[in-house]
């Protein structure tokens, strides 16, 4: 079957683990013979120049920001997969995660499955998931890195200094001073992340919340909070060294004390593919539509269910764009 139109890819991958990579050169000639077009993250194209001298003739090199795609391709671990989210930010190009680093909570697409999930995409075959990203913004003091994040925002206490002190406000109004070593404001999406190794709560992705962790409170009646992804939250921190951390995604920016953050949701959303579900006891291509004994309505496995039904079916889930 031929493929509806031509599609356009951007290509964003870990520079780390060469002996992970390899799977990029599977991706590049599945896009190549199937008439697609990719366009790859000049850091990454360089290195996969170097590291497998793999064929890229037919595909872009793109510097920084400057890209459009029809879907965005991060490969790596979920470290890769937030870089790539931050990269793509307001430009709500969906994106597919390729796990080739450690964790793959976001990147869930195995290298022995590039083809498959490809092949889905390309003919419809998958849904999105919308996931809240949030964003900081300080009282005139200069962030130099991108502000939105899609796991967390953290205010914390550099290294050698002793715990800070973090007067919070929710929509301006006063909710408590943390004295600790930190503050994690996370998304649903961040609440598995830096948030959960603080003892925070797991929350599923789809809620329009926020949670507040702390992190070591010098306090036992201090636990993390859920609030609205409405809301905006207002921090100013007071520090013995005089400054502080904080992190973006893991980011990290010094900030000095008496700086007033206001951390809110971002004014756009990260678009996630995700193929439908697998069906786990999906009859098998023969048995579609064949005749099945009397008092058998499917065939699961090897295993026939009883029933009064005498043909069995099969149905794919229907795809959510």
């Amino acid at each position: 079957m031929a493929d509806k139109k031509k599609l356009k890819f951007a290509i964003f991958g870990n520079t780390y683990q060469p002996s992970k990579s390899s799977s990029f050169t599977e991706l590049l000639a599945f896009l190549h013979t199937h008439g697609h077009e990719a366009c790859i993250d000049r850091p990454f194209y360089e290195f996969a120049m170097h590291e497998h001298g793999a064929d890229m003739s037919f595909a872009g090199v793109f510097d920084g920001d400057d890209f459009s795609a029809d879907y965005a391709i991060s490969m790596g671990g979920d470290g890769t997969f937030l870089t790539t989210a931050t990269r793509v930010g307001t430009k709500n190009i969906p994106i597919i995660g390729v796990n080739t680093g450690r964790l793959g909570f976001l990147a869930d697409v195995l290298p022995s499955e590039i083809d498959e999930a490809l092949d889905a995409v390309i003919h419809g075959r998958y849904r999105i998931e919308n996931h809240t990203a949030i964003q900081i913004e300080t009282d005139g003091e200069h962030i130099p890195q991108c502000c939105y994040a899609l796991n967390d925002i953290a205010v914390l206490k550099r290294a050698e200094a002793s715990m800070i002190s973090i007067r919070t406000s929710i929509n301006g109004e006063y909710l408590v001073t943390y004295q600790a070593d930190g503050l994690i404001v996370s998304t649903p999406t961040g609440s598995t992340a830096y948030s959960l190794s603080n003892g925070g709560p797991i929350i599923v992705p789809q809620t329009s919340t926020l949670c507040l962790t702390p992190v070591a409170p010098h306090s036992l009646s201090v636990r993390p909070i859920v609030i609205s992804d409405d809301s905006r939250v207002t921090l100013y921190v007071e520090s013995r060294s005089h400054n502080f951390l904080a992190a973006i995604d893991g980011r990290s920016v010094t900030l000095t004390e008496g700086t007033t953050i206001t951390i809110s949701k971002a004014p756009f959303v990260t678009r996630i593919v995700k193929r439908p579900p697998l069906l786990l006891f999906a009859p098998r291509k023969d048995d579609v539509g064949r005749r099945l004994p009397q008092g058998v309505t499917h065939v699961s496995g090897k295993t026939l269910t009883k029933s009064k039904s005498q043909t069995c079916e099969s149905k794919l889930p229907p795809c959510l764009i």
